[in-house]
């Protein structure tokens, strides 16, 4: 019970964190930039991009300790899988989560090592929810399972389009470049650009998916409240 304990109370925070950091810098930079920003054209590292975005500190710090927070959670979470499956999920997760710290400490600023975050922030997250759902797919009874399925889907459909659709050739980014190298656009801003689209997605479901497997553990702690 100590380590649901732990897992809740540092996943809670991770999500606070992250959420707040979020909104701050997209609200700020939607009421400070003459651009008209929203999730469909600005992706999350231009929020991040010291001397563009007002609130960009606040953002990169949410990423940052949020994530590290994620990670906690992660490893807390890992022994109770019973299944190996299930380990590599929350181990894989674990290490997406600390590229997503990464993707606070280096900004769009540091641009080669912020992309290198951002494309191994989508492998591993894509490796994670994979994981997960053989998990499921094998029939093996996981300790905390609800309909948490449904968002792992939806994540892994995400971040592998946003790795494999520039592979298609269809003309999203200039030149078919991946995505990770398109998180900053330069000249005229279209309303809808698709790597800031499949990018918000992605990390939404991402985090909704982790809320999922919060909420298990705190209905599984309601559940046990009397045991130590």
């Amino acid at each position: 019970m100590r380590l649901v304990r732990l897992a809740v109370g540092f996943g809670g925070l991770g999500i606070f964190g992250i959420t707040i950091g979020v909104l701050v810098a997209l609200v700020g930079a939607a009421s400070v930039l003459s651009e008209h920003i929203t999730p469909l054209n600005f992706t999350l590292s231009e929020l991040g991009n010291y001397g563009h975005s007002p609130f960009a500190v606040v953002l990169n710090g949410g990423l940052f300790f949020g994530s590290l927070c994620l990670v906690l959670f992660c490893l807390y979470s890992m022994p109770l899988t019973k299944t190996v499956s299930g380990a590599l999920c929350y181990l894989t997760m674990a290490i997406a989560c600390l590229t997503l710290a990464g993707i606070g400490l280096f900004p769009i600023n540091v641009y080669h090592l912020h992309t290198m975050m951002v494309k191994w922030f989508f492998i591993l997250g894509s490796m994670s929810a994979l994981f997960y759902l053989v998990n499921l797919s094998l029939g093996f009874q996981a300790l905390f399972k609800t309909w948490s399925w449904l968002p792992a889907g939806l994540a892994l459909v995400g971040q592998a389009s946003f790795l494999i659709l520039p592979l298609f050739k269809l003309g999203l980014t200039d030149g078919d470049r991946p995505f990770y190298h398109e998180m900053v656009l330069e000249g005229g801003r279209p309303e809808f650009w698709w790597p800031a689209v499949i990018e918000w997605f992605s990390f939404s479901v991402f985090l909704l998916w982790i809320v999922t497997l919060l909420i298990d553990k705190w209905y599984y702690l309601r559940r046990n409240a009397s045991r130590p």
